[in-house]
């Protein structure tokens, strides 16, 4: 609370001075103008949503809770992020990030690593933790899954699609291939066993994934990318 009370609009509207409407008028609008942001409630909120998920599960979340943890209130947080939700899907994208897919030329190499950044956050952080009880909020929210798709899950398939792309103008995958559900091939496993909790996700399955899904979608049977320069039948 005290990052909304220390902001003065009291003293500011009541500075002395002529009595012309006109000119008295425009200062509580100009000092609203000029408030500066507080950007770092967005870091200070993304850590609490972590700590607090640490020791918790989503469903005990709420917003008085993080702001709270955070040094902030509740106020705040809607202004931001409309809701609790809000406010988690910010912290699953500062915290597990959109990590881009790289593209050294290697299909194999680079999926390998893009998804197993994937399979790394989803398994090992708070937030990660989380996605079940954020998924079905997301589901009644067409604005907040709309932000979700976005800021997060588009922006990490993003670099994957361009990755695939380019192989296939190198011609390590079929052209007639639907790309996109290559891409629902490789992320989903991770997210199934992220929401179902049936298998675990370790060291291996990221690869895995990647090796079954190559060997669907190489030109020939067998035949997916070893690096730079491979040629498709």
């Amino acid at each position: 609370m005290r990052y909304e009370m220390k902001l003065g609009y009291a003293r500011d509207m009541s500075q002395p001075g002529p009595a012309e409407p006109a000119a008295s008028s425009p200062a509580p609008s100009a000092s609203r103008a000029g408030r500066p942001r507080d950007v770092s409630i967005d870091a200070r909120a993304a850590e609490a949503v972590v700590r607090l998920l640490t020791t918790g599960t989503y469903r005990e979340l709420t917003l008085d809770r993080v702001a709270a943890e955070a040094g902030t209130s509740k106020p705040a947080l809607r202004r931001r992020w409309g809701s609790l939700p809000g406010v988690v899907v910010h912290a699953l994208v500062t915290v597990v990030g959109t990590s881009p897919t790289p593209d050294t030329g290697c299909l194999r190499c680079d999926l390998v690593v893009g998804i197993g950044t994937l399979a790394e956050s989803v398994a090992t952080t708070p937030v990660g933790a989380a996605l079940p009880g954020l998924v079905a909020d997301l589901a009644g929210d067409a604005e907040l899954r709309a932000i979700f798709s976005e800021r997060y899950f588009e922006a990490r398939r993003a670099t994957t699609r361009i990755v695939l792309q380019q192989a296939v103008e190198r011609g390590e995958v079929d052209p007639a291939v639907d790309l996109e559900l290559v891409l629902d091939l490789l992320a989903a496993p991770l997210y199934y066993r992220t929401l179902f909790a049936h298998q675990p996700i370790d060291g291996r399955t990221a690869e895995a994934v990647v090796d079954l899904v190559l060997a669907g979608v190489a030109p020939a049977r067998g035949e997916h990318a070893a690096g730079p320069g491979h040629q498709g039948a």
